[in-house]
Order: C-alpha cells, then structure tokens, then sequence
C-alpha cells in the first residue's frame, strides 16, 4: 500500500515513528523536515513508486495524504 511504503520511507529518513502518522500529518511541521529532507524524501519516493515529482508540485505536497494521492493519480501503471 502507498500509504504504509512512504510512512516506512518518512520513519527511515526522518527518524520519526511510522505509527504515529496519518494522512493529515503535516512533514515539514509535524515531522520536522527541512528543504533537504523534502528533497531526499522525494528523491526516496520517486525511485520507490517509479514516479516524477515535477519541482512545481512540491510545494502542493504539504501531509502525506497529499503525497499519497499524488503519488496514486501518477503512478505508471
């Protein structure tokens, strides 16, 4: 599942529990990350998933929920 595979990549890199995070969980707030950890992070997930993250989206991808749909409606099927 998506939302399980970046919560794994989140807990990883930012050193935060996996089990305490929901869709609505703000990463840069919430989690802690700086402009190098959202870089990192989505390099991790583009390879994950197989997907582009354009830089114009990045600003729009503020919880994991937006992460997670983005990366559902882009996802090379």
């Amino acid at each position: 599942m998506v939302f399980d595979k970046i919560r794994e990549i989140l807990a990883e890199q930012l050193d935060a529990d996996a089990e305490e995070m929901t869709a609505d969980t703000r990463i840069a707030e919430d989690l802690g990350a700086d402009s190098l950890d959202v870089v990192e992070l989505l390099m991790s997930i583009e390879d994950e998933f197989e997907v582009e993250i354009p830089d114009e989206e990045i600003e729009n991808l503020k919880t994991i929920g937006d992460v997670v749909e983005y990366i559902q409606n882009n996802m090379n099927d």
